[in-house]
């Protein structure tokens, strides 16, 4: 299959690396010059789409990728595929797949989790939005690129699937690193802590796989410092979307805006910026009710 893959920054480019590693012939573009691996290098996001049968897009947020889109769609065939891998809002998804409709051409949006070590092992999973035969269409792919593919309904769908299990996530973190922090002051041990609540009804993903607390359970950025696996200020974006969706579509989440306004301030007004989301943790340890 003849692919162009804009967008090689530290997600797109394994992605795109493991792609041509598969034998699919790869075309790639980055406005920054980034490159990868077996993957040959476009001029422009105009030359990675020509001639494609998929056109996959990785990049930073809706406004980049509607005008991305923009660029790529009056060079695509019709009958192909704009695959977006980026997490932005609903309403830019929608967008980008009534232009793409207009020109006889296929959307889907398929945000991912996983983080760049899901990326550079293929096992991301993907929220997919679109129609159900592009879906199937491009399963290959999404079978090279990652682990789990879930189709998830119509255009945008993929993202309301990303940005409602985030929100579900910053909340949980928040919960548990909340958690710790008051068991500390109780004089509850670490592990004890993790043993009882990993095993009981206060278990999470955050708890059992991903523990805020250096040294207990399985290795995670805790204990590397709170270097980013999935960063805060990623976390910010992807509640900020969540809180931006509720808004268009006049939905009550105020756990959602609890948690934006708290990785708002750690991000923003703190240490946060370039540190695991996990960090709330320290955060937590420091402060007192006062």
């Amino acid at each position: 299959m003849n692919i162009g893959f804009i967008g090689l920054g530290n997600m797109g480019a394994p992605m795109a690396k493991n792609l041509a590693a598969a034998g699919h012939q790869v075309s790639g573009y980055d406005p920054a010059g980034t490159t990868a691996e077996g993957v040959a290098v476009a001029a422009s996001a105009q030359a990675a789409a020509t001639g494609a049968d998929v056109v996959i897009t990785m990049l930073p947020n809706g406004k980049i990728a509607q005008s991305v889109a923009d660029q790529a769609l009056p060079v695509m065939e019709k009958g192909t595929v704009l695959l977006d891998c980026s997490t932005i809002d609903v309403a830019a998804a929608r967008s980008i797949a009534r232009r793409a409709e207009d020109r006889g051409i296929s959307f889907l949006d398929a945000p991912v989790s996983g983080g760049v070590g899901g990326a550079e092992a293929g096992t991301l999973t993907f929220m997919v939005g679109g129609a159900a035969e592009s879906f199937a269409a491009l399963s290959p792919l999404f079978d090279i690129m990652g682990r789990t593919a879930v189709h998830c309904g119509g255009a945008g769908n993929g993202q309301a699937a990303k940005i409602c299990n985030n929100m579900i996530l910053g909340i949980t973190m928040i919960g548990t690193c909340e958690s710790f922090a008051l068991a500390d002051k109780l004089g509850l041990d670490r592990q004890a802590m993790f043993d009882v609540v990993s095993t009981s009804s206060g278990y999470s993903w955050t708890m059992n796989a991903y523990c805020p607390a250096p040294g207990i359970g399985p290795q995670s950025p805790a204990d590397n410092g709170y270097a980013p696996g999935f960063a805060a200020d990623l976390m910010l974006k992807d509640l900020r979307l969540s809180q931006q969706a509720a808004q268009d579509v006049d939905a009550d989440t105020p756990m959602g805006a609890a948690a934006t306004e708290l990785y708002k301030i750690f991000v923003e007004q703190e240490d946060g910026s370039g540190r695991d989301f996990s960090a709330m943790l320290p955060r937590f340890e420091g402060r007192s009710r006062s």
